[in-house]
């Protein structure tokens, strides 16, 4: 039957024949955007003495509700999965290769350009404390250069498992979500019971794969009906399940950790999360018609592919960026950040963005052709993949603990583990028995 609403809802995702999703693409290319801008615009930095301290520019009475909005991570993930379906839809139509093998390609993928960042900023720090620079804010700054991998060491796992929930999602058709979902609310209540914080990163997994899920259900085009009144009916649902788990609930009301908050929505993540992914994702679904539109203007079109094809590279280099220019403005000419939200932080926010932006693509520039490049791969056996991927994420991790800390030799074990990781991943080891090469060789 039709109704209105069905009437006149945008069209569904592209069919396999279509390798490119112009909505997907926004979202991310506007995800990315507004991580970056978040990070560059939050941090309050003084420096006097010998010592450094820092702050957040949303720790203020009413900056979290810009997070309820800044913290896009719902959306990140949510287009992660979408991708991922596409490409695998896009695969399985040409019937090219193994799923192990498009694994161990987008891991790969996923892990080159870390290798490019660590080998600059292992020796960096190393060389700014030789040359006498205060080590608090060298320490500092390495450590929060790395601090922001989480992000891959959750996106590599849930690329290892893709082709298995890609292929649930048929079968299940959202139910997954729903376990997952419950499976988040669960942890939270146990943790918050138990007083015992550590089991909250359990939802590390479940909080992101239930987001990443939606994603793949949204190519398979089961939230097509999803549009109109009914999509800001569940925006209005999301957002007032946020503001109910606020007022009611143990959730601080920021998205994002805040100076001396007892705990934070994100880390470890909660439950709460995703009602925010709910609240947003109705949102973008409201307008995918005109998004939709947009994208497929061709000058668009054009940016989105230069801008999405420099989306990791933009990820991992944005901090560095960061970096460089506060330590200029704050160590070489003694400029603190102004209060938040004064005439004057609002004065120096233009010089401040530009600076920003400056380095931030001189840096793309000159480390961009690491995220373009294609490495030779031979046919990987699926346990191989998986070590290798494993490997992968712990070094990974080790970078989000530790950073590029020069006191520590952990950031350059963690750096190791991804190098063979990467190595693995596209070498044939020789002890395979000799029918599993056969299979790969075929």
């Amino acid at each position: 039957m039709t109704t209105p609403l069905t009437a006149s809802r945008p069209p569904a995702p592209p069919e396999r024949s279509t390798p490119r999703d112009g909505f997907v693409d926004v979202l991310r290319v506007f995800a990315i955007s507004l991580v970056v801008l978040q990070h560059w615009l939050m941090p309050v930095i003084a420096y006097q003495d010998g010592h450094l301290s820092t702050g957040n520019a949303l720790a203020t009475e009413h900056g979290w509700m810009i997070t309820w909005i800044s913290q896009v991570m719902p959306l990140i993930f949510f287009t992660g999965g979408a991708a991922t379906a596409i490409s695998l839809r896009r695969r399985h139509a040409r019937g090219v290769g193994r799923d192990t093998d498009w694994v161990a390609g987008r891991v790969r993928r996923l892990a080159v350009p870390v290798l490019a960042l660590a080998a600059v900023w292992l020796p960096v720090p190393q060389a700014l404390l030789a040359l006498g620079v205060p080590a608090e804010p060298v320490i500092t700054s390495a450590r929060l250069v790395g601090a922001l991998l989480w992000f891959l060491v959750i996106y590599v796992l849930l690329t290892v498992i893709s082709p298995v929930i890609v292929r649930l999602a048929g079968r299940w058709r959202g139910r997954e979500v729903a376990a997952l979902a419950l499976g988040a609310v669960l942890v939270d209540m146990l943790r918050f019971d138990t007083d015992v914080t550590a089991l909250g990163y359990l939802n590390v997994i479940l909080v992101w794969a239930a987001v990443y899920q939606v994603g793949v259900h949204y190519v398979a085009g089961r939230l097509a009906r999803v549009s109109g009144r009914w999509a800001l009916a569940m925006a209005f649902a999301g957002f007032a399940g946020v503001a109910l788990a606020v007022a009611w609930g143990p959730y601080p009301a920021s998205m994002i950790g805040m100076p001396g908050e007892a705990m934070s929505a994100m880390n470890p993540p909660t439950a709460v999360l995703l009602a925010l992914a709910a609240g947003q994702l109705g949102l973008v679904l409201w307008a995918r018609a005109p998004i939709t539109r947009w994208a497929s203007r061709p000058a668009v079109s054009r940016a989105l592919d230069r801008v999405s094809g420099a989306s990791m590279t933009i990820y991992l280099w944005h901090t560095p960026a960061l970096v460089i220019v506060a330590g200029v403005a704050v160590l070489g000419l003694g400029q603190g950040t102004p209060e938040p939200g004064s005439l004057l932080w609002f004065g120096q926010l233009p010089v401040w963005l530009a600076a920003l932006i400056v380095v931030v693509t001189l840096l793309v520039r000159l480390a961009g052709r690491v995220e373009r490049t294609r490495l030779p791969a031979a046919p990987v056996a699926p346990a191989q993949v998986a070590g290798a991927s494993l490997l992968v994420s712990l070094g990974l991790l080790g970078l989000t603990v530790y950073g590029f800390r020069p006191d520590s030799a952990w950031p350059v074990v963690a750096t190791v583990a991804v190098v063979v990781g990467v190595i693995l991943l596209g070498s044939r080891v020789t002890w395979l028995s000799q029918a599993e090469t056969g299979r790969l060789s075929a």
